[in-house]
């Protein structure tokens, strides 16, 4: 494998020397992710520990078929692998696109990176702490006493798993909105204006994230909005292109 070189804006690259560098940076993930998942899988019954606490204490989980307890488990560990990994996943593929951003826009991108991990982390958290316990209550004793309740494996460690993900994924929201407003793409007032249409795509998006309940639903809407309450008030203090870096636009007259 080739050594990856630091690669700036001036640069011109081939199509070859793009792709080269390209697969380098897909064997660094496929490695750390490789690495992620034998420690997952080697400590796999501490992790069905921790996906099952959510769990009522009674509640057993069944496999039906001879090869499902080893496929689940391996399932479990590869969530696992992948939730611990997506840091250096995404920096690979930040740093691939790297060079196509100028001066300015790195500055603007690069603080973001530092706290990508960490509202991922919270987003897990709180999926794990916040969503999860109602959701599974909810499920699991809804007409309970109209049906013999039994969780199958596979089924409960995906939706844990999808859950802890989605979790993470919808708390990286402040960034994204800072983001485009430092880059001038939109503007806090247009966020602003457009507040009621930011409602209902939150609406949609909480009703696509794991669980099929309005238990789950409303408890993942409410961070939603309060995410992007808070996106805006961050936007409007620091969030603008002339505080971005002093390149803002010139008005009409000024030119």
């Amino acid at each position: 494998m080739a050594r990856m070189r630091p690669v700036s804006h001036e640069d011109r690259l081939t199509l070859v020397e793009h792709l080269d560098e390209l697969r380098n940076r897909v064997i660094v993930c496929l490695l750390v992710f490789g690495v992620a998942l034998a420690l997952c899988f080697w400590q796999n019954e501490l992790l069905l520990e921790i996906a099952s606490a959510p769990l009522p204490g009674d509640q057993k989980l069944l496999t039906l078929g001879v090869a499902e307890p080893f496929t689940t488990t391996l399932t479990v560990a590869t969530y696992g692998a992948l939730i611990l990994s997506l840091p250096i996943l995404l920096y690979q593929g930040y740093a691939y696109v790297l060079p196509a951003f100028s001066d300015r826009e790195r500055r603007v991108v690069l603080p973001f990176l530092i706290f990508v991990p960490i509202l991922f982390a919270i987003g897990v958290l709180f999926a794990y702490f916040v969503v999860m316990p109602p959701a599974v209550k909810f499920l699991l004793g809804f007409n309970d006493t109209q049906f013999n309740v039994q969780v199958r494996a596979r089924d409960y460690y995906s939706f844990f798993s999808t859950t802890m993900l989605a979790g993470g994924l919808v708390f990286q929201l402040p960034l994204g909105i800072l983001a485009v407003t430092r880059l001038g793409i939109v503007s806090v007032d247009q966020l602003s204006g457009n507040r009621r249409y930011a409602y209902l795509a939150i609406a949609l998006l909480a009703a696509a994230l794991p669980g099929v309940d309005p238990v789950s639903m409303l408890i993942e809407m409410v961070p939603l909005l309060l995410l992007y309450e808070l996106s805006i008030l961050i936007a409007r203090a620091f969030g603008t292109p002339k505080a971005a870096g002093g390149m803002a636009r010139p008005s009409t007259q000024e030119r």
